[in-house]
C-alpha cells in the first residue's frame, strides 16, 4: 500500500513528459476515511485558515481571485499603493521533511500518540518505480515529500 507507480504521460504542449503517480485503490479508500476526519477535526476546531481556498471543499480559485482582486481595487480606491507578488510553490511539497512535519502536526495542530505513529507510518517506507509498457524501473524509496496522487497528498497538508 505505499508502493506507487509513475507512468510518464506525454505532454502534447511541448512533447516533455509529465510524470503521473499511481497508488493503490485500497489505500485510497483508506487515505479518504483518514483525510475526511482530518478535515472534520481541523474545522471543528478552527484550525484551518480562513482564506485558504486551496485543496478546501466549496472553496475554488475563482473565489480567490476574486477576493485578491477586491483588495487591490480597495486599496487603490483608498490612494494607497497595490503589490502583488505571486510565488510557483508547485513542486513544493517534492521537499517536505518527514519530521518538521510531524512535529508541525503536533505542536500546531494538537495531533498526539496513535495519530502521530499513523502519521509517521504513511510518511515513511513508502517506494515509487516507474512503469512503462514495456519495462519497470527498481523501485526507490521516497525520504522527503507528501505522496503526490493520494488522498493525503499535498492537499491534506497544505494549511499544515
Amino acid at each position: 500500500m505505499k508502493a506507487a507507480y509513475i507512468t510518464p504521460i506525454v505532454n502534447k504542449s511541448d512533447k516533455s513528459y509529465r510524470p503521473i503517480s499511481n497508488l493503490s485503490v485500497l489505500s485510497k479508500l483508506f487515505e479518504r476515511l483518514v483525510s475526511k476526519q482530518l478535515v472534520t477535526y481541523l474545522k471543528d476546531n478552527g484550525l484551518l485558515p480562513k482564506l485558504q481556498s486551496g485543496f478546501r471543499a466549496y472553496h475554488s480559485t475563482e473565489t480567490a481571485v476574486l477576493k485578491v482582486v477586491g483588495d487591490i481595487l480597495q486599496a487603490l480606491d483608498t490612494g494607497n499603493i497595490a503589490l502583488l507578488t505571486l510565488l510557483d510553490l508547485s513542486a513544493a511539497f517534492d521537499s517536505v521533511d518527514h519530521s518538521v512535519l510531524l512535529q508541525r502536526l503536533q505542536k500546531s495542530y494538537g495531533l498526539h500518540g496513535t495519530v502521530i505513529g499513523w502519521f509517521a507510518s504513511y510518511l515513511t517506507g513508502r517506494s515509487q518505480y516507474v512503469r512503462t509498457p514495456a519495462s519497470k524501473s527498481t523501485p526507490s524509496f521516497v525520504l522527503y515529500g507528501v505522496p503526490q496522487g493520494s488522498v493525503l497528498g499535498p492537499g491534506s497538508f497544505c494549511s499544515v
